[in-house]
């Protein structure tokens, strides 16, 4: 009895040494405290290989946040960010093309996703990194240029409530962009910018993920208004 407990024993300790080395590797994301929605799209990168080993971008739009990836899934650096001043997961089709003063306060969101990042330049001649090209979306540094929308103030606050505020672009603390998002971006291939939504089922926004596949619409380089 005892020899057949102890030949049990090695085959149930075997049994956990073959399960932690199968183990699907997961995102490390430190010391952060991170949504669920964060947590199992930025594991799911990970485990797939879906950003092709680039480093990766997790927008958390319900928790206004960024999240910067090295392309193994160490977390490089978060960030709070302003999003669109509309909830929404989808652009109006053209809206890229129109002029600020002829966006609807409803057109105003930030499109769900996954995009191919690539860095580039808005008509001020500043350097961004585009999400979604042919919407005008993109990250960059925080707008300042109205005072009235009071953007740092937005961004210094604990709350989520008060960073919608653009018109779809997703600004970015200027500090972290230039230390940590364009260094990152730079490094290498641009990364994959996977943008969480604020309505649809994660599943119907990455079809990618295990419940279904599909190709993705994705970005491209040029110049566009910063929003």
């Amino acid at each position: 009895m005892r020899k057949l407990s102890g030949r049990l024993a090695t085959l149930l300790a075997g049994a956990v040494l073959a399960g932690a080395a199968w183990a699907a590797p997961r995102a490390d994301f430190g010391t952060e405290r991170v949504s669920t929605a964060a947590r199992t799209v930025a594991d799911w990168v990970v485990t797939s290989g879906d950003a092709a080993q680039r480093p990766f971008l997790i927008v958390d739009k319900r928790q206004a946040r960024l999240y910067v990836f090295e392309p193994g899934g160490l977390l490089r650096g978060a960030a709070p960010v302003l999003l669109g001043l509309a909830r929404g997961d989808d652009t109006v089709p053209g809206i890229g093309e129109r002029p600020l003063a002829q966006v609807k306060p409803h057109e105003r969101t930030t499109p769900a996703g996954r995009f191919e990042g690539e860095i580039g330049r808005n008509l001020r001649g500043e350097d961004v990194l585009w999400v979604d090209y042919d919407a005008a979306v993109s990250m960059h540094r925080v707008l300042t240029t109205n005072p009235v929308e009071r953007r740092l103030q937005r961004l210094a606050s604990p709350g989520v409530a008060d960073n919608r505020i653009s018109y779809g672009c997703i600004n970015v603390p200027t500090k972290f962009f230039e230390t940590v998002l364009m260094p990152v971006s730079r490094a290498g291939q641009p990364p994959v910018v996977y943008v969480l939504p604020d309505v649809r089922p994660l599943r119907e926004v990455f079809l990618r993920m295990p419940a279904a596949r599909s190709a993705l619409a994705q970005g491209s380089d040029g110049a566009r208004r910063l929003r």
